[in-house]
């Protein structure tokens, strides 16, 4: 069975942790680590994917800036998605010829991991057709969104972000993922209260390995990542 690497990252803001996924990412390509996954936690942060629009943004982003909460236009796909404290984003690196090579499979079990969360706390996942990520209540608010990259060499960046405790007014100042008519939610606004970040964030992981057949093998905490990048990567970061 492949092993897989976890990095629990912390809070970290979008464009560092996006840096670090780039560079994970490349080492994946060269075959220098094996498939690899961030866990984290964004400030407040809007970013915009491929399919974003203008009209998605609900407010002016000078309004959002003198606010703190920073705006990112992103290479990932999807629309417009907002990250704060209290929601844990999940990027898996993994190289996609080694998971059946098809796009539509992998988000397919990036949905599973999440709804299988969620029955752990009896709450019902479920798929919309036609859109991504994780919906409850039939379709009507989406607790977890999804939204990723796969680069020429078959290797995958960016991933899924679940609502466990985030303060949902944030999702007001945009048009979450470009969907009218229906809602946002979170675990704890399902279940009426306040739910342990890290026991989802440990489901979370034997979800994923469980359904993409990896073995968990080594836990990197935020003060000891960077020791376990490769050598020219490592440098690299040094220098900044």
């Amino acid at each position: 069975m492949r092993t897989l690497t976890i990095y629990h990252l912390g809070l970290i803001d979008y464009l560092t942790a996006w840096d670090v996924q780039r560079r994970i990412a490349r080492a994946r390509s060269a075959g220098q680590v094996g498939d690899t996954l961030l866990l984290l936690e964004h400030p407040p942060t809007i970013t915009l994917g491929s399919k974003a629009r203008a009209e998605h943004l609900l407010v002016p982003a000078e309004h959002l800036s003198a606010e703190g909460v920073t705006v990112v236009q992103s290479d990932r796909g999807g629309g417009a998605t907002y990250h704060a404290p209290g929601q844990i984003v999940a990027y898996p690196i993994f190289k996609l010829s080694q998971h059946g090579r098809d796009i539509g499979r992998y988000v397919h079990g990036l949905e599973e991991s999440v709804i299988r969360v969620l029955r752990d706390d009896n709450l019902i996942g479920e798929r919309v057709p036609g859109l991504t990520g994780v919906w409850v209540r039939n379709g009507a608010a989406k607790i977890c969104a999804i939204g990723i990259k796969v680069s020429a060499g078959g290797v995958t960046t960016h991933g899924l972000a679940l609502n466990v405790n985030i303060d949902l007014r944030g999702f007001d100042l945009i048009v979450p993922c470009g969907v009218h008519g229906r809602g946002v939610t979170s675990m704890s606004a399902e279940l009426g209260e306040v739910v342990a970040m890290s026991s989802v964030a440990e489901r979370l992981i034997g979800h994923l390995c469980a359904v993409f057949d990896l073995e968990p093998a080594v836990v990197v905490t935020a003060g000891q990542w960077t020791a376990h990048l490769p050598a020219a990567e490592r440098d690299h970061l040094a220098q900044r």
